[in-house]
């Protein structure tokens, strides 16, 4: 009939896509015009995107303290005032490492002066022929002549008050986290069931699947996770101790916090321990004594840790069964923070671990 029709020169009436191909196009029209949108708001949804993850980790505390009687709002409060209590107390051993780390830049002031005036600038007149002790004549004739061109440097200015009105943003990003995450924690299944809610009945099913795996990936990791930090904190800490270093729990707290992230612990520590021993034995020490053979223990702490985490640790308390290899770990917090910033700094994880559950279903479906 149609052939018929073509040879006669007649227009076939228009054939709508099914009903099923409409409802695909419209949840890749949907997806992708979600996925644009988070992109612009990026800037925005760090603080959320926060206290959403310490929601979800904090969420079975909550409901394991409401199983025992208490209410939910209370519950939530109690929460978060331990989380609040954790990280001042945190931040009270940190903060005497940090001041050293400060007066250590003080006390090399004076030798970085001493340096410049007695090494840097006879080397900058012999080289070059400027006396910049004794032509101040010259320098400042030379400053009025180029006074035009300097005061080009005020362009620069609108930059510092950029940067200051970023750490404003920053403080209030800071301060916006704990109210999110009050009200997260006390609606979360609420706002789970919510969510569900908008997923189309025939993809639910199969939504439901994958996220209750997904939600089993992310625990294994997040609870391994958490034991090799701890083990990693009591390991560093003692260590550094034990050779003799007066911040050790201060540098052994931070560089287990941060093995979360690969590499990340064992540079921050070996920086932090290598300031700290050099303002302890280096300058408030004998000055006879040989530095690098003070810092080598410290760094041998570090060197030791890093392999105990990556071979023994990590598969132990972690395990093959989560999946999620160190290097994909890598490349999916490289990958996300290029795309997004800190914001796909935060969902690296989470997005790794989705993409494998998705691979693993879809191979399961073209088996």
């Amino acid at each position: 009939m149609g052939q018929e029709a073509e040879k006669n020169g007649d227009i076939l009436p228009y054939m709508p896509f099914s009903p099923a191909a409409n409802r695909s196009l419209l949840t890749i029209l949907v997806i992708a015009a979600g996925a644009y949108l988070f992109y612009l708001l990026t800037p925005i949804l760090a603080p959320f995107l926060v206290a959403t993850a310490l929601a979800y980790l904090c969420n079975p505390l909550v409901d394991r303290l409401q199983r025992r009687g208490v209410g939910r709002a209370l519950a939530t409060a109690l929460v978060l005032l331990g989380l609040v209590l954790l990280f001042l107390l945190l931040a009270a051993v940190m903060a005497p490492l940090f001041q050293a780390q400060a007066r250590l830049l003080m006390q090399q002031v004076p030798r970085v002066a001493s340096f410049g005036s007695q090494t840097l600038l006879p080397w900058f007149s012999a080289t070059f022929g400027v006396d910049l002790m004794n032509d101040q004549a010259d320098i400042l004739a030379w400053l009025k002549a180029h006074a035009s061109e300097l005061s080009q440097l005020t362009r620069y200015l609108p930059k510092l008050t950029d940067g200051g009105l970023a750490l404003l943003g920053f403080l209030a990003n800071l301060l916006l986290i704990p109210v999110v995450l009050f009200y997260l924690l006390r609606d979360w299944h609420g706002v789970i069931k919510h969510l569900a809610g908008w997923i189309p009945t025939p993809l639910r099913e199969k939504s439901d699947a994958i996220t209750r795996e997904v939600d089993t990936v992310l625990s294994e990791f997040v609870r391994g996770q958490i034991m090799v930090i701890l083990v990693m904190c009591v390991f560093y800490s003692l260590g550094l101790w034990l050779v003799g270093l007066h911040y050790a729990l201060a540098v052994g707290l931070l560089a287990g916090i941060l093995v979360f992230v690969p590499y990340m612990g064992v540079v921050v520590g070996v920086l932090l321990g290598t300031l700290a021993g050099w303002a302890q034995f280096g300058i408030n020490a004998n000055p006879d004594a040989n530095l690098l053979a003070s810092l080598l223990p410290i760094w041998a702490v570090f060197g030791i840790g890093q392999l105990l985490e990556g071979m023994a640790i990590t598969p132990w308390l972690v395990g093959e069964r989560v999946g999620l290899h160190p290097v994909a770990v890598i490349f999916a917090l490289m990958a996300f923070g290029q795309l997004f910033g800190f914001v796909g700094v935060l969902l690296a994880i989470p997005a790794a671990a989705a993409s494998l559950v998705a691979l693993r279903h879809l191979k399961a479906q073209l088996d």
